[in-house]
């Protein structure tokens, strides 16, 4: 049976160097259910250690947590790559740190850190991730579909770190599963600036990079259950499964 789930899916962690302390695991499932939110996914920039952390803050709840991370491409683009197990998720990692150069400096970008489920500092991630890879946008996307992820364009509306600020133009062969639109554009907003991606479904999220942020911004997606093949579907308006732009 079909129902709508209530998404947000793009939520950063404490490991996001621009993301307060306070979004580690144990706060941001406790705010997302607050929210009411059914699917979120965790998308932190070019890393992913503290996914497994969500998943374990959210074992004994209904949430369910997609593991993912935004990645940066050599074209300063950032992409949403959105998958169902850990294991996939760990294959892109791999890429991204073959691929990523540089170290973080904490006075300039912030802390990054792996937190527990529990609230316990496991480490800090050194690595620049607020920083480009060197991996092109076609090569990112071939990687995550190879690794049975979704790949979502994020934030296309933004004047930076977008396709179209980077690009100018999504072409239709692109591979993008769907376009990440803010709430300050909206669903009707996007679909009257943008005529020419009448082929993408669109999702809005809410970015969060603070607490408060969580749930601020949501999509309602017809599903039969929580997946990355039912979210695929969905972007494709297949088999009744949808995205619903209201």
């Amino acid at each position: 049976m079909l129902k709508v789930f209530n998404c947000d899916l793009h939520i950063h962690t404490c490991l996001s160097p621009c993301a307060e302390l306070d979004m580690h695991p144990m706060l941001l499932v406790k705010k997302a259910l607050e929210k009411e939110l059914d699917i979120i996914a965790i998308c932190d920039h070019n890393s992913s250690a503290n996914v497994p952390y969500v998943i374990k803050a959210a074992q004994t709840s209904k949430l369910r947590i997609l593991p993912g991370m935004e990645i940066t491409t050599i074209e300063e683009v950032h992409i949403l790559a959105i998958f169902d197990s850990i294991s996939n998720l760990s294959l892109m990692q791999n890429i991204i740190d073959q691929h990523l150069k540089g170290k973080n400096d904490e006075d300039s970008f912030g802390v990054q850190a792996i937190v527990n489920e529990k609230g316990e500092v496991e480490g800090i991630n050194n690595q620049l991730l607020i920083g480009a890879t060197d991996l092109s946008l076609d090569t990112s996307i071939n990687y995550i579909h190879q690794f049975n992820g979704l790949a979502v364009a994020a934030h296309i509306d933004r004047d930076s770190f977008s396709v179209l600020s980077q690009l100018g133009f999504i072409d239709d062969n692109s591979g993008f599963d769907a376009l990440e639109i803010t709430p300050r554009t909206g669903f009707h907003g996007a679909r009257i600036r943008y005529p020419e991606l009448c082929k993408y479904s669109f999702i809005m999220s809410s970015d969060s990079h603070f607490i408060k942020d969580i749930g601020t911004a949501t999509t309602q997606i017809m599903l039969q259950k929580p997946s990355v093949a039912e979210l695929k579907m969905a972007f494709k308006k297949q088999n009744g499964r949808c995205v619903m732009e209201r």
